[in-house]
């Protein structure tokens, strides 16, 4: 059985497809997971699942419109969406919370709507299972895809990098930061565009009902055993690599589909943290 699954993986890096993929799944798991921590650490955790269901609808009205590059309409859109919901977690008339479920479920209804009246494909089920699931199969994958969410994903990366002064102190107390002369309003927007350009990239890799997975549990699995920012940023994106990997070649050896397989290692990991964080304070408190 192991010598079958090591085979089959073996066979399936020969192609170029295959290798490419992988590369977006580490770029894609890795700027996913530093987004992760900056949400998580502003109690806005959710905005990941708000906005892939806003994604979705704006990719069925790119479907249904019959334009060939998604991102056209995606992209806007979804940036747009990211920076209402970051505005209006300060409005007092409407929580960010309630205003994340709204938009997610109008989203995903309208869009899985219009698919079914103005559907141009025989098995429009199918369709919205894999652009909620992720692709079923690797070769779903075209080099464009891949290389956009490269692309994507090192943009991000590097934000966190040059900006990394800005976004530790935005993020752990924005009034202090708005008070020290941080301009917090353009850094949340900002932000939210790099919400969005995570959310796109990840969303042709574990789909869009998957995508705040990769987001939060690489982060939170860091928080039980690190404590400072800098320690957390850094174990989260190691995490969430070690997982892509492992659940990319799990998936390729067990034929099974790479977004699921890779959220749920991320689960696991997070039990196995989980316990080692409960093991080190009782340790602590002994």
């Amino acid at each position: 059985m192991m010598i079958e699954a090591l085979n089959r993986i073996a066979e399936s890096m020969q192609f170029a497809f295959v290798r490419n993929a992988l590369i977006a799944v580490a770029f894609v798991s890795v700027c996913a997971a530093l987004l992760g921590v900056v949400l998580v650490l502003k109690r806005f955790s959710m905005i990941g699942d708000g906005l892939t269901h806003v994604a979705f609808g704006a990719m069925c009205v790119a479907g249904i419109t019959g334009i060939t590059n998604n991102l056209y309409i995606v992209l806007p859109v979804t940036v747009a969406a990211a920076i209402i919901l970051l505005k209006t977690k300060e409005s007092k008339k409407i929580k960010g919370d309630a205003l994340i479920a709204m938009m997610s479920v109008g989203a995903l209804a309208i869009g899985y709507l219009l698919l079914s009246v103005f559907h141009k494909s025989s098995n429009v089920a199918g369709d919205v299972c894999t652009s909620l699931f992720g692709a079923m199969q690797l070769m779903t994958l075209t080099p464009v895809d891949v290389w956009v969410s490269v692309g994507l994903s090192a943009s991000v990366i590097l934000f966190f990098v040059l900006f990394y002064n800005t976004i530790f102190s935005v993020t752990l107390d924005e009034n202090f930061a708005r008070a020290s002369g941080t301009k917090a309003g353009a850094f949340n927007i900002v932000l939210s565009t790099v919400i969005a350009l995570v959310v796109v990239a990840a969303m042709k890799l574990v789909g869009s009902l998957l995508v705040s997975a990769l987001v939060i549990f690489p982060a939170l699995s860091a928080m039980r055993v690190w404590r400072s920012f800098k320690g957390v940023s850094i174990a989260s994106s190691i995490i969430s690599l070690g997982c892509a990997l492992l659940g990319f070649f799990g998936s390729i050896a067990l034929n099974l589909p790479v977004g699921p397989s890779i959220v749920v290692v991320d689960i696991v990991a997070f039990g196995v943290f989980y316990l080692i964080g409960v093991i080190r304070k009782g340790r602590r408190v002994a």
